[in-house]
């Protein structure tokens, strides 16, 4: 099978990898580069291309569509900013001593 070939995939990766790249495009990606990232998101959910049939494989996690390609941060922007100058205060009072 060549690469890029789709055939192993099923109907439903077909249409969660066409609603993945509309996404995509919404959100400024070329047409060639959001359809590079649907699929990468559609293997990375379903383990790529499945065998038909109820119950086959491994169940789907739908971790990165949750996130919507946001990278995972703890806490709010203030919190982050507080947290990185306390940091600096840190470091500064241990090089003076």
């Amino acid at each position: 099978m060549p690469r890029g070939d789709k055939s192993s995939y099923t109907d439903k990766q077909k249409r969660q990898a066409e609603h993945i790249e509309e996404g995509y495009e919404d959100r400024g990606a070329s047409r060639k580069e959001a359809e590079r990232r649907a699929w990468a998101t559609v293997n990375k959910e379903t383990g790529g291309g499945n065998k038909s049939g109820s119950g086959r494989g491994k169940p789907d996690n739908h971790e990165s569509s949750r996130r919507g390609g946001k990278a995972q941060k703890s806490g709010s922007h203030e919190a982050r900013s507080a947290a990185a100058r306390k940091g600096w205060e840190t470091r500064r009072k241990r090089q003076a001593a």
